[in-house]
């Protein structure tokens, strides 16, 4: 009686293999069919979210091409504004009208309505025609002179970038100054 439960058993084994090997390429077809449309719907909707403007990458894109006007002594410069929180934070209070001090012939600075984010890159060493945020006293400065010294902790946080004509804070004494945002 166990041969013939084995012949049965491996016939049953050869029938479920032989509907197994049938349904084989249907398989297949399926799951490559599955594989396409899910290309086809990602890809759509790649090309759908790129139509749409990212709020995020506007907003970054707005302070990196955002000009300020700086008026003084009758002259007007143009600066670009930095990339970063602080920056943002700067021009949200223009315009302003404010009074800048000398400080060791390099720099004018002048105090700020507002703490500002200190959100933004800090650094030791300035440039030449940058406006950077001094965060623990609550100012901006002007740099119009390298005297090849560092900016002691917790450093400077760049706000902008003046194109040219920084010389004209090169003068003895307090200077008033307008910055404003250019239309």
């Amino acid at each position: 009686m166990k041969p013939m439960l084995d012949a049965e058993h491996e016939m049953n084994r050869l029938t479920i293999a032989t509907s197994v090997k049938k349904r084989v390429p249907f398989i297949v077809l399926v799951l490559a069919a599955s594989l396409i449309i899910a290309a086809v719907v990602g890809g759509a909707s790649k090309a759908v979210n790129a139509s749409i403007p990212n709020p995020k990458r506007t907003s970054s894109e707005k302070s990196q091409n955002m000009k300020m006007k700086i008026s003084i002594g009758g002259k007007t410069l143009t600066a670009i504004l930095a990339d970063n929180a602080t920056a943002r934070d700067f021009a949200s209070v223009l315009p302003l009208n404010v009074m800048m001090k000398d400080l060791f012939g390099r720099e004018k600075y002048g105090d700020l309505p507002k703490a500002l984010s200190k959100n933004g890159p800090s650094k030791n060493k300035y440039e030449v025609g940058e406006i950077a945020y001094w965060s623990p006293a609550k100012q901006f400065a002007v740099y119009y002179h390298q005297d090849g010294e560092s900016i002691p902790s917790p450093g400077i946080i760049p706000i902008a970038k003046i194109d040219a004509g920084t010389e004209v804070f090169n003068v003895p004494g307090s200077v008033k100054v307008m910055i404003e945002i250019a239309k």
